[in-house]
């Protein structure tokens, strides 16, 4: 049975398929299938890019789907806590929360230079490698084109790719221990994120201030809840497009 509520939604909005499709970055044949084989779901952002450009609840468009409000309640339940800026994040937060992980460990910033002169988050990483969990650090690229507008957007300039230099010989000692793996990327960085399984830090970034200053959100998977999974979905991202490093003077072959 055909999508009729979606063929109607397009008819009313006065755009063509053509016109939807371009707005929304796919294809008119893929906006097609979308109304003729329902079974044929569209990806979660499309489904809200849609119900935006139509100005439609996603849950009438495609009734399976919750309501703005029941998503919005499970938001609220997702997070933990708010800090206005990560310098009042209490210091032991980082180790404590790196030391509940037995599945994911990950670390996503341009430097997190702070973190590398944390003993006790040095002590975690090297236990939870005995322990088999797999742990990420996803670095920025001290040569690429999103290191440097970062660092000019700061206003410490080519400070940040010192810091991301200084930090890799922070991290020395991890490099080659089992299961510990370093990445360099190249992306427009717009959070910081520190996860370990279901929960994360999740630290904003403002231009013109240092993420030092920026909020930092604490935040948890719950069932129905698509806040967390909106952050863990960008590191999973960053991390099939970052380079891989073995040691932290392995920075030739940029990708700016």
């Amino acid at each position: 049975m055909a999508n009729e509520r979606l063929r109607g939604a397009i008819i009313e909005s006065g755009l063509t398929l053509e016109q939807v499709a371009e707005r929304l970055g796919v294809s008119a044949k893929t906006v097609e299938r979308w109304i003729n084989e329902p079974k044929r779901q569209p990806y979660r952002r499309f489904k809200y890019a849609a119900a935006s450009l139509l100005q439609c609840e996603m849950s009438y468009l495609w009734p399976q789907e919750r309501t703005s409000a029941e998503v919005t309640e499970a938001g609220n339940a997702e997070l933990i806590k708010l800090y206005p800026h990560r310098s009042v994040v209490p210091n032991r937060l980082w180790p404590q929360l790196y030391a509940g992980a037995t599945r994911q460990f990950d670390v996503l910033v341009y430097s997190g230079f702070w973190l590398t002169e944390d003993a006790a988050f040095h002590q975690v990483v090297k236990e939870k490698s005995s322990a088999g969990v797999t742990v990420r650090f996803m670095l920025g690229d001290p040569d690429s084109a999103a290191v440097a507008t970062r660092g000019a957007d700061e206003g410490i300039g080519a400070a940040m790719a010192s810091k991301i230099r200084n930090a890799l010989v922070n991290y020395a000692p991890l490099f080659g221990l089992p299961g510990v793996e370093f990445r360099l990327h190249a992306t427009t960085l717009y959070n910081s994120i520190y996860r370990a399984d279901d929960e994360m830090l999740a630290n904003g970034h403002l231009y013109g201030v240092g993420a030092y200053m920026a909020p930092v959100l604490h935040i948890q998977r719950i069932p129905g809840g698509e806040l967390f999974d909106a952050y863990a979905e960008s590191v999973e991202r960053v991390w099939e497009t970052a380079r891989p490093i073995s040691s932290p003077t392995d920075l030739g072959g940029s990708s700016a």
